[in-house]
């Protein structure tokens, strides 16, 4: 998949294209249905499938602190859009003057000038632009006008619910990532790079990886059965979220302990993939109680992770 983040970089290749729009926040089944179809009619009509997107979350721009975190970064939805075989990405820099445009000269300037587009597929809810004006009516009337057609599709229904970003973004922060996975397509996971720790949990007998991460969303504080990737190897661990209240912490922390692992990974990027809540997070009178603790947990994790709707 190609990358760009300005039209002028991929302008002068594209003669035609089949697009979508939007954040795209978690790139759940409803944006995957979304990117599919535009994939298929691609195809059909001999166009090239593109998705435009933007970085930051245009919430983020408009909101400040007060946005909720982002499901994925931007490094994972572009892997998430590329699975779903679309050939060009365009990630656009959001800003203020960004949203202040009006949506008919993003339309005609941005995408029909700039990218050449020709069949546009939309969320069932879409709008964009100045006072969110670019709605579906308002783009199959410019469509009419600029020659290209618009394709709006219904929402994905999961468990009787529609599937969002906000229900995904609810479930995960209450720690319940098993009952995200369907919603999402996969586990929730977090990434980032193997930092130095206290290194209690190696005197305890049970060493972790500590997670310098850069994801927003962070599940629930707890204990969980996950899978933890390194350099592409997928294996069963246990990670604890939370401030490691037996030993006084304030920190918020995600450790990770991978099952029959002894290697060294410090300095590394590692994803780690939530499966399923275990328990809450608690103090511990000391060092023994909260090791027999962990044995449980080890226990219970080999267990859910044997399960085969476990696998990642």
């Amino acid at each position: 998949m190609i990358v760009v983040t300005r039209i002028a970089d991929i302008h002068e290749a594209l003669s035609g294209v089949c697009l979508t729009i939007g954040n795209f926040d978690g790139v759940h089944m409803g944006h995957a249905k979304l990117l599919q179809r535009v994939c298929d009619r691609a195809a059909a009509a001999s166009l090239v499938s593109v998705a435009l997107t933007f970085d930051p979350h245009p919430r983020q721009v408009l909101l400040g602190s007060a946005a909720p975190p982002a499901i994925t970064s931007t490094e994972q939805k572009l892997e998430c859009i590329e699975k779903e075989g679309i050939q060009v990405a365009v990630v656009l820099p959001f800003t203020r003057e960004l949203a202040a445009r009006e949506p008919e000269d993003f339309v005609r300037e941005a995408l029909v000038e700039g990218l050449g587009l020709r069949h546009l597929v939309i969320g069932y809810d879409y709008a964009f632009g100045k006072g969110r004006r670019g709605n579906f009516e308002l783009l199959t009337a410019l469509g009419q006008n600029l020659g290209f057609t618009v394709e709006r599709l219904d929402p994905v229904i999961i468990n009787g619910a529609v599937v969002s970003s906000t229900r995904i973004r609810d479930m995960v922060q209450a720690g319940q990532v098993w009952d995200a996975r369907p919603l999402l397509g996969r586990f929730h996971q977090v990434r980032g790079l193997v930092a130095h720790g206290q290194k209690r949990g190696r005197k305890l007998g049970f060493p972790t990886a500590n997670l310098s991460f850069k994801d927003e969303l962070v599940p629930l504080t707890g204990v969980y059965a996950v899978w933890v990737e390194v350099d592409g190897v997928i294996r069963p661990g246990v990670a604890n979220i939370g401030k490691n209240p037996t030993f006084g912490e304030f920190e918020m922390s995600v450790e990770a302990h991978i099952l029959d692992f002894k290697g060294k990974i410090y300095g590394e990027p590692i994803r780690v993939h939530f499966v399923q809540r275990i328990r809450s997070e608690k103090k511990f009178s000391g060092p023994d109680e909260l090791a027999a603790r962990i044995r449980e947990d080890i226990g219970l994790a080999r267990m859910i992770l044997a399960a085969p709707d476990a696998r990642p």
